[in-house]
């Protein structure tokens, strides 16, 4: 066993964890939401919010079971989301008439706002927040990331970068 004084982060030994997919991935979420926070300080901004709110935006008339699927949250986290985002009076609902049990999603014009002010601050977050990594290895790491998620890069309509 190895015994040590008391270790910074970068002192201490990770052993497996340092080749664990999972480990590295969770790491790197937390690292991202730390300077999205500092980012966004003062906004009332939160990431989960603002993932919602861009979809919907990227896909007027969405419905509510395919959003909560492609972010991977569950169904009733998605509805008291919608829910508290209605609330506020930046999303609105609506029941299609010719399927009466979906639920289908679009920003009101204060969630476009709030889009609208998130967006450059995103924007700024995203161009910084490579941690060292170069453009080309900034680039490759977005792209196995999507392979590993199985996201198709060419199904938003832009180019992928090499």
């Amino acid at each position: 066993m190895h015994e040590t004084a008391a270790a910074t982060h970068d002192e201490v030994r990770l052993g497996a964890l340092a080749n664990s997919l999972g480990f590295l991935l969770r790491l790197a979420q937390l690292t991202n939401f730390s300077d999205f926070y500092a980012a966004f300080d003062g906004t009332g901004i939160r990431p989960g919010e603002i993932s919602v709110l861009m979809l919907i935006g990227e896909n007027p008339g969405i419905r509510q079971g395919v959003l909560a699927r492609r972010l991977m949250i569950k169904r009733a986290h998605m509805a008291k989301m919608i829910a508290a985002m209605e609330a506020d009076g930046l999303v609105e609902k609506s029941v299609p008439e010719a399927d009466r049990r979906g639920v289908e999603l679009r920003l009101t014009p204060k969630g476009r706002a709030r889009v609208a002010q998130a967006q450059p601050i995103f924007a700024r977050l995203d161009a910084v927040s490579h941690r060292g990594l170069t453009p080309r290895e900034e680039q490759e790491l977005k792209r196995l990331l999507r392979k590993y998620l199985e996201i198709d890069s060419q199904s938003d309509g832009r180019e992928a970068q090499p």
